[in-house]
């Protein structure tokens, strides 16, 4: 039996022996998640910009803070909110300008927020956009807020660089696991790929999926309901002519990729490797926002709900494996949330690299075709602000209701949400 197997068997366990007396028959707990109360934690606007490729794409010369203002006004103009009702921002970003609060902040009130909005700035690493919606979420909850909105931003093309790792004191340096969280993702999810026993054909057939899902999705319109366009400015790299122009599409889909056509790839990071360009995660820079809020406080300001937040774990794991992360977090999200895999529509689970995607997924015994049913990182870039917006409209098309968005975390760390469609 498998480690995962072992989890989740563990989770079973722990749920029936706390509900013996009145364990509930199949399907009553996904039954239960769609139960609406005045408390519950909704969604009443979400959107992200397009994701364009770091360096090259959309929004190479547009700062993080200046995405986040387009993001954030087209969420006060999606919601037809009352800006002066928003009391909390918190922005998740990995790769912060500056150190990301007094622009956040800034941002915040160009777009359009009043003064008594406070902003603050987080980083989870790969999931921080994700932790700014569940704090988010959590402060409403408790009753510190009645209305926040959670969001991410990343510019890889301004910020990116040497200083994405920060050099180690000679303390941090001496402590072997301690050390390890500096080592490049590229290099790790290497050694875990051969050490968990992922073949590169394995992973160049599930990048290629990836790529043949996005570019089908794009073509027929399907992103277009999430995607908030942006005016911006952008640099000809040919002529240096700075030109506007309005992004509104992911520019990173490619279309015709095979696994044949991977599999002429050369390997990034080790001559005998099996993690290359093709599949792995895209470089790229875009924004997201969530606005949260109760029930009965969207119902009273005839705000349109769009979905719920249910609960999220968070999980850690050795830095060395920093891939498996979701292989960890989404068992015990199921553990708080009652269900299990098979009451899931969809699954979220971010593309850091084809190798850890394929062995969580399969480790979890999750079906491939409830996972990332639109591409992912892999196919339109990496997405380290928030995935909710994906997953809410997906659902609502299908007509499902119930998601999980997960990511593997920087530094051996994974986290898991669950969300249900309305």
């Amino acid at each position: 039996m498998s480690q995962a197997q072992n989890r989740l068997t563990q989770v079973s366990e722990h749920l029936a022996g706390s509900k013996s007396s009145i364990a509930p028959t199949e399907g009553d707990a996904r039954a239960k998640l769609l139960q609406k109360n005045p408390d519950d934690i909704v969604v009443t606007a979400c959107l992200r910009t397009a994701f364009t490729k770091g360096g090259k794409g959309g929004f190479k010369d547009t700062a993080a803070a200046d995405m986040l203002v387009g993001a954030l006004k087209a969420l006060i103009e999606r919601s037809n909110i009352d800006p002066g009702l928003v009391e909390d921002i918190a922005v998740g970003s990995v790769l912060p300008p500056g150190g990301g609060a007094t622009e956040f902040r800034a941002a915040a009130l160009a777009a359009g927020f009043p003064v008594s909005a406070a902003v603050r700035s987080l980083n989870r690493q790969c999931s921080s956009g994700l932790q700014a919606c569940v704090d988010i979420a959590n402060a409403i909850s408790t009753g510190m807020i009645e209305i926040g909105v959670g969001a991410g931003v990343e510019s890889m093309s301004l910020q990116y660089g040497p200083g994405a790792v920060t050099e180690f004191s000679d303390l941090l340096d001496s402590h072997p696991e301690a050390k390890n969280c500096k080592v490049s993702m590229g290099l790790l999810s290497e050694k875990m790929a051969k050490d968990r026993n992922v073949p590169r054909t394995t992973q160049d057939a599930f990048a290629a999926s990836s790529y043949q899902k996005a570019a089908k999705a794009q073509a027929a319109g399907l992103f277009d309901e999430e995607i908030a366009p942006l005016k911006v400015k952008w640099e000809d790299p040919k002529t240096g002519e700075v030109k506007e122009i309005t992004v509104a599409k992911d520019d990173g889909v490619r279309d015709g990729i095979t696994a044949e056509s991977l599999a002429k790839i050369k390997p990034a990071f080790a001559k005998d490797g099996s993690i290359h360009a093709g599949n792995a995660s895209q470089i790229s820079d875009g924004a997201a926002a969530v606005l949260l809020m109760k029930r009965s406080t969207a119902e009273r300001l005839g705000q349109k709900i769009i979905g719920k937040y249910v609960t999220a774990s968070v999980a850690g794991v050795a830095p060395l494996l920093m891939g498996i992360g979701p292989w960890a977090a989404i068992p015990k999200a199921f553990e708080k949330a009652g269900i299990s895999k098979d009451d899931v529509d969809i699954f979220e689970i971010n593309e850091a690299f084809a190798s850890q995607c394929v062995w969580c997924a399969n480790e979890l015994g999750l079906d491939m075709n409830k996972i990332n049913p639109k591409g992912g990182a892999i196919a339109f870039g990496i997405r380290w602000d928030v995935l909710v917006s994906t997953l809410l409209y997906e659902l609502k098309r299908r007509g499902e209701k119930v998601g999980v968005t997960s990511m593997c975390i920087g530094t051996g760390m994974g986290m898991a949400a669950v969300w249900v469609a309305e």
